[in-house]
């Protein structure tokens, strides 16, 4: 099925009854969840998707997955190892993070790399969250951790909404995505580092074009968002846990207010932005994001599902593998044109099978 929401500003409730999610050729099971509401079934890029092949298995609560020079590197939320993925399936540790002290939510989280081939790093620490980087040492098969630079540090942190995806946009910036810390009403103070997305220079200085001088707000009036990415025009999308109602996919734009704690989804109140689409978090708590060919691609933990949102029409989208592969962290395109998806059923929340976590690779076919 494919979900179709009303335009935001008038927005209508229309309550489905029981329906089948769309899953992968492999003929997996529908998903459980009530669908979500506002449905119109058809046909989109999504289609096109095949059955996912297991890269790595054994991951400890993996979080994120970037490529380095034809390497692929994954950070362990609480063991603090970043792995370099090997040709034969196994894992090497390319180095620990010194100093993470994360507990529940917290740990290492988001990598992300810069044309120099240099590895961004968010992490819990005792004092909070913060920004490193790392030069990388050697070739694919044998990298190495050099020493830790501090960019940014002091981003509240806690047991939960910590946020944490980190991506360098178009324009060369780096953005990082950050919670309330459970501190809800910091969403809303531009002066605070929590509820954000913060954008920088790769080396943590505020650009001169932030919206707000000598700040690295970008956007506010978040709650924790995980999933960040840019479509081929430069729309810059995120993907947010919402409390009790509804998650959200914001189209991100420089200086806007999204509204929490005030509101939360789709509201059609002048000093917000609505989301362009929401779910009930039953059915998505949507985590990494990446874009391919004209799609968003979200992994979701509670929904166990990867949501595919075709960027010609966000109000719309498309679920896969509902309930194959349990809780989904993160995905991302390799440089092969290829996704590549990181289960999370090792972080405490889910059922766990003999292989979790995994590393999961799905070839693209034209449509």
């Amino acid at each position: 099925m494919k979900i179709r929401f009303p335009h935001r500003r008038a927005f209508a409730v229309v309550v489905l009854g029981a329906a089948a999610l769309i899953t992968s050729c492999s003929g997996a099971g529908p998903a459980t969840q009530p669908a979500p509401q506002g449905a119109t079934p058809s046909q989109g890029r999504a289609d096109a998707i095949a059955e996912p092949v297991t890269v790595v298995s054994g991951l400890g609560a993996p979080w994120s997955v970037v490529f380095v020079d034809g390497a692929t590197l994954v950070s362990e939320r609480d063991s603090a190892r970043i792995l370099e993925v090997l040709e034969d399936g196994s894992t090497r540790v390319a180095g620990t993070v010194e100093g993470v002290a994360g507990a529940g939510e917290g740990g290492l989280l988001g990598l992300a790399v810069d044309d120099e081939q240099r590895l961004y790093v968010y992490s819990t620490a005792s004092d909070g969250n913060r920004i490193q980087r790392f030069a990388l040492a050697g070739n694919p098969g044998g990298l190495a951790l050099g020493d830790a630079e501090t960019l940014l540090d002091g981003i509240p942190s806690a047991n939960y909404h910590n946020g944490g995806r980190l991506a360098f946009g178009p324009d060369g910036m780096l953005y990082a995505t950050t919670g309330d810390a459970g501190q809800r009403d910091t969403a809303q103070d531009r002066a605070s580092l929590a509820g954000k997305i913060l954008r920088m220079t790769p080396d943590g200085d505020a650009p001169d074009d932030n919206p707000f001088p000598g700040s690295l707000t970008y956007s506010y009036g978040h709650r924790n968002p995980q999933g960040l990415t840019w479509s081929d025009d430069g729309t810059m999308f995120a993907a947010e846990f919402g409390q009790n109602a509804w998650d959200e996919l914001n189209i991100i734009t420089a200086g806007t207010n999204y509204g929490w704690p005030a509101v939360e989804g789709i509201v059609g109140e002048e000093d917000f932005t609505d989301p362009v689409q929401q779910w009930d978090p039953g059915t998505a708590s949507p985590s990494g994001m990446t874009y391919l060919d004209g799609t968003l691609y979200i992994a979701n933990l509670r929904g166990e599902v990867l949501r595919a949102v075709p960027v010609a029409d966000p109000g719309s989208f498309t679920d896969l593998y509902a309930g194959a592969y349990g809780r989904l962290r993160d995905v991302a395109a390799g440089p092969d044109g290829d996704l590549l998806i990181l289960t999370s059923n090792t972080d405490g929340r889910g059922e766990p099978s003999s292989t979790d976590d995994r590393l999961l690779r799905v070839p693209l076919q034209a449509p």
